[in-house]
């Protein structure tokens, strides 16, 4: 496949683009839903607040549950979530390196670094908390024109059938994570007619190239 096969491939199934309404029905209106409620509940300045006021649990409880209500992760990882804030000591850590990470000083590369430390070390129970889609899965709700949610399989399969190179490494890290963010930038540019609204509409792009749910 090509970028222009992959463009036709996914015109064929929302022949109307980005404003198709099944496209919207299936790929975009619950994303864009969380990322809505998100902004809403969780905010810069909300986030802010309830760290100033030491409401740690109340944040990390807010961001499991706003994920909760999509279908983005997997049950396993959501369980591993769960169990990860379920002591202040957990929801303090999650708390306040989601933050740091989202809103906090330095570099994208350097806070996201911190972030992926952050969730390596969270409590866990049975399911380990670090994975690819755990550690993109607020970002890209909280700033989808800046982050991108990553489903390792589906992503490394989209890509190849691009035809764009995406280094990868099972690990979360900088080093997968940037160079998927220039591929995205990349295929936004490509698709700049269809008028792509941010990531949200990207990553719904690249999930019909990978997904056995689009043959």
């Amino acid at each position: 496949m090509s970028a222009r096969s992959c463009r036709r491939k996914f015109l064929s199934y929302f022949p109307d683009g980005f404003r198709d309404e099944t496209y919207l029905d299936w790929e975009r209106d619950y994303k864009w839903s969380a990322a809505r409620t998100w902004n809403q509940q969780l905010g810069r300045d909300a986030m802010r607040a309830l760290l100033r006021d030491g409401r740690h649990v109340d944040l990390a409880r807010a961001a499991v549950r706003i994920e909760s209500r999509t279908n983005l992760l997997f049950s396993f990882e959501k369980m591993a979530l769960r169990d990860a804030i379920a002591t202040p000591a957990g929801a303090e850590a999650f708390a306040e390196g989601l933050h740091d990470w989202l809103h906090g000083p330095g570099s994208e590369e350097k806070r996201f670094e911190q972030w992926c430390e952050t969730v390596a070390q969270l409590p866990r129970r049975q399911t380990r908390v670090s994975t690819w889609p755990v550690v993109t899965v607020f970002g890209f709700l909280a700033r989808p024109r800046v982050h991108f949610f990553l489903k390792p399989t589906v992503t490394r399969l989209a890509a190849e059938a691009y035809g764009v190179d995406l280094p990868y490494t099972s690990r979360p890290g900088w080093d997968t994570y940037g160079p998927l963010l220039d591929v995205a930038k990349a295929v936004s540019r490509d698709l700049a007619d269809l008028r792509p609204r941010d990531l949200i509409d990207i990553q719904s792009f690249l999930w019909v190239q990978g997904s056995d749910e689009y043959p």
